[in-house]
């Protein structure tokens, strides 16, 4: 079995071309249809990824009021 993978838009009509496929005239072939994964381009799953990161007193205790046996 062949498997030949091709990204293209649905046009204004809602339809696909498919054009210079690798196979033989009269070949039959088996098409599937999905959604890309990536098509979201504009929705942030998660907003922070990329961002930098600043530490203020990465050293310092985190919390320290807050130990009851502290006090």
């Amino acid at each position: 079995m062949s498997i030949y993978l091709v990204e293209t838009t649905i046009s204004k009509e809602k339809t696909i071309s498919l054009k210079d496929l690798p196979f033989a005239v009269g070949y039959k072939v088996e098409v599937l249809v999905r959604r890309c994964k990536h098509e979201r381009k504009n929705h942030r799953r998660y907003p922070l990824r990329g961002q930098p990161v600043r530490y203020i007193k990465p050293f310092d205790s985190v919390a320290e009021d807050e130990w009851g046996i502290l006090r």
